[in-house]
C-alpha cells in the first residue's frame, strides 16, 4: 500500500460493510487490489503518535479533565469467504482515528475523530471534557476511578512468527479451495470455508504517565461441511473445530504444530491446525450422522471435549462474573447475571465441586483475549474467579473495583475500535486441568452410561445466565467404558450451579486446549470483542439428556 492510498483510506473515517453476515468496520477494498497490496499498510511512527497524544493530554487538561486517555487506533481487518469452487467474497476493512476519554467534575466524557491532525485532536479533547462537564449535572456521585501507576514508554505485539495480512490472497484462496475440494472427494455435497484476520494497532496514553504501543493480531480459519440423502430428504452438517487464535499465520502452515489424538480417529489441535485434515475428517462425519443413531432421552454422564466446554464455559461462567451484569448496569445485551454480589459476599456460594477452578487471564500464550495492557493503560494478569468450587471474585476495571472494596483493576477494559468507548469485557475464562493423570480415554472406561460431545452447537441460556440447553457437532454413545457408535439429536439441559458441581473428573494439561469466540457482542451502542477459554476434556454425572428430533 502507498503512502497517498494510505492516507485517502484512513481519512474516509469508518463507515460500515456486511461481508456473508459478518459485521466489519472500516471501507471496502475490491479483490484486485488485495491480490496486489495483500492487505499490507503503513503505520504511524510511535513518536509522532505519542506527539499527538500529548497534544491531547494537554488539551483536556487546560479544558479541567482531571484524568485523560487517548487512544490512537489503526484496525486491520482481512475476511475471505469461499463455497464450493468459488470465491464468494473478499473484504479488506481499514479504520484509523482517535478516542479520547476524559474525568471533568467527577464524570466520565468521550470523544471520537477521524480527523487524526494536531487541531482536530485538541478540538476532539475539548468536546470530550464539554461531554463530561454536561454529564456531570446528571451523575449523582463521582466517578472513583482506581490508582494506576503509569508504565512509561512500552511495546507489545503479539509474538507472530509470519504476518497473515503479509501472506497473498491468491495463497489463502488456494487453501480454501484445496479445503473446499477435499471435502467434496470425501462426502460433501455442500461445503462454505472462510479465513477471519485482524490486526489491532492501538496506541495508548494517559495523564498517569503511560505511553503504550501494541500490535495485536488474531486469526479464525472455520468451515461447515453439509451431507445430504437425497432419498429421504435429509442433510447433516459439520462445522470446523478449530479454534481462534492470538497468532500469526504459523497457526496454519505447521510451524507450530502440535495435535492431540483423541478417541475413534478424531484431532485435537493446539497452537497449530490443519485444515485440510480436519475438513476431510468432518464430510466422512457429516456423511456418517445422516445414519446415526438418536438418543434417547435421560441422565448421562458426559464426557465434554474443550472445542464444546469452552462455550458452555463462556456462557455460564464468563459472562455471568462480569461486574457490569452483576450489578445490572449490562441488562439489554444478553441479561444479567444470577451470580449477584450476595452470593459473593458469603464466601462458601457453590458454583460447582471442588474440582472447579476456573481464572480469568490475559497473559495466556497464543489466547484471544491476550494483551500486554488493557485499554485503560493497566498490565494484564491471571486472577482467580472459581477457587475450589467457591465464586471468589468478579471481572472488573479501575472505576468498578471500589465496588468490591479493591483498590487494584483486573485489567479487562477493551474498545473494537477508536471510535468506541472502553468498557469492561470478558478476559480469557479457563477451567484449569486436573493435577491426577488422565488422558480422554481413561476418562471414557470409567463411564458406564455416557456420551462423548465434541464441537459448539446451537445453545440457549436465560438472562440470568442460570438455566440452559447445549447442543454440539458430534455425539459418540458411551457403554460400559467404551464408545459404541454415534448418536444424533443430542442437547443436554441444566442450570449453572447444578451442571459446575456435577463435574466429576478432569483430564491432565496434556490434554488442555482452547476454544475462541471471535465476535462476543455486548453493549449499547454494541461492540465486538474476541476471548479464549481453555479447559481440559471434562467429565459431568447425571446430566439431563434431551432429543432434539421429531423421532425417537
Amino acid at each position: 500500500m502507498q503512502r497517498r492510498d494510505f492516507i485517502q483510506l484512513s481519512g474516509l473515517g469508518v463507515g460500515s460493510l456486511l461481508a456473508a453476515g459478518v459485521p466489519v468496520l472500516g471501507n471496502s477494498v475490491s479483490a484486485e487490489y488485495l491480490l496486489e497490496a495483500s492487505g499490507r499498510g503503513v503505520g504511524i511512527d510511535t513518536a509522532a503518535k505519542k506527539r499527538l497524544a500529548d497534544i491531547a493530554l494537554n488539551a483536556a487538561k487546560s479544558k479541567g479533565a482531571t484524568y485523560t486517555d487517548v487512544r490512537i487506533g489503526r484496525y486491520l481487518q482481512q475476511f475471505v469467504f469461499t463455497r464450493e469452487n468459488r470465491v464468494q467474497n473478499i473484504s479488506n476493512a481499514e479504520s484509523f482515528g482517535v478516542g479520547i476519554r476524559v474525568i471533568a467534575n467527577g464524570t466520565w466524557g468521550f470523544s471520537a475523530t477521524s480527523n487524526v491532525t494536531p487541531d482536530g485532536i485538541a478540538k476532539c479533547a475539548e468536546t470530550a471534557v464539554a461531554i463530561a462537564k454536561a454529564n456531570a449535572k446528571l451523575q449523582a456521585e463521582p466517578v472513583q476511578l482506581a490508582p494506576q501507576k503509569g508504565v512509561g514508554e512500552v511495546v507489545w505485539k503479539t509474538p507472530i512468527k509470519k504476518n497473515a495480512f503479509e501472506i497473498p490472497v491468491q495463497q489463502k484462496i488456494d487453501l480454501l479451495m484445496n479445503v473446499n475440494g477435499e471435502a467434496m472427494k470425501n462426502g460433501a455435497a455442500f461445503v462454505t470455508s472462510n479465513l477471519f484476520f485482524v490486526n489491532e494497532q492501538k496506541y495508548f496514553a494517559s495523564t498517569d504517565g503511560s505511553y503504550i504501543d501494541q500490535d495485536v493480531h488474531r486469526i479464525w480459519p472455520t468451515f461447515t461441511v453439509s451431507a445430504v440423502d437425497r432419498a429421504v430428504g435429509k442433510f447433516k452438517t459439520r462445522d470446523a473445530l478449530s479454534s481462534p487464535m492470538g497468532m500469526g499465520y504459523e497457526y496454519l502452515d505447521g510451524l507450530a504444530s502440535e495435535k492431540i489424538k483423541a478417541p475413534n480417529g478424531l484431532v485435537g489441535y493446539r497452537n497449530s491446525y490443519d485444515m485440510l485434515e480436519d475438513a476431510i475428517l468432518a464430510a466422512k462425519q457429516a456423511k456418517e450422522k445422516l445414519t446415526a443413531k438418536t438418543v434417547q432421552p435421560g441422565k448421562y454422564d458426559l464426557v465434554l471435549d474443550p472445542n464444546h466446554l469452552g462455550l458452555t464455559i463462556h456462557e455460564s461462567v464468563g459472562h455471568p462474573t462480569e461486574l457490569d451484569r452483576v450489578l445490572g448496569y449490562e441488562a439489554n445485551y444478553a441479561g444479567t447475571s444470577f451470580a449477584t454480589l450476595d452470593k459473593w459476599k458469603t464466601k462458601s456460594f457453590n458454583y460447582g465441586s471442588k474440582l472447579v477452578n476456573i481464572v480469568a487471564d490475559k497473559t495466556q500464550p497464543f489466547t484471544l483475549g491476550t494483551v500486554g495492557y488493557d485499554d485503560e493503560g493497566v498490565p494484564c494478569k491471571q486472577w482467580d474467579l472459581i477457587k475450589d468450587g467457591i465464586l471468589v471474585n468478579y471481572q472488573a476495571i479501575r472505576d468498578q473495583v471500589a465496588i468490591l472494596g479493591e483498590k487494584e483493576s483486573n485489567g479487562c477494559c477493551y474498545a473494537d475500535n477508536w471510535d468506541s468507548v472502553q468498557f469492561q469485557r470478558m478476559p480469557n475464562v479457563s477451567l484449569k486441568a486436573g493435577t491426577e493423570k488422565r488422558s480422554v480415554s481413561d476418562m471414557i472406561k470409567g463411564v458406564d452410561k455416557g456420551i462423548y460431545i465434541i464441537g459448539r452447537g446451537s445453545y440457549s441460556i436465560d438472562q440470568q445466565r442460570y438455566n440452559f440447553q447445549f447442543g454440539g457437532q458430534l455425539f459418540y454413545e458411551i457403554k460400559n467404558g467404551e464408545i459404541v457408535g454415534m448418536l444424533d439429536d443430542v442437547a443436554y439441559q441444566s442450570n449453572t450451579q447444578e451442571f459446575w458441581n456435577s463435574c466429576s473428573q478432569l483430564c491432565d494439561q496434556d490434554d488442555y486446549r482452547t476454544f475462541g469466540s471471535f465476535f462476543d457482542g455486548k453493549g449499547q451502542p454494541s461492540q465486538v470483542s474476541a476471548v479464549s477459554h481453555g479447559c481440559p476434556t471434562t467429565r459431568f454425572n447425571g446430566v439431563n439428556v434431551i432429543n432434539t428430533g421429531r423421532k425417537i
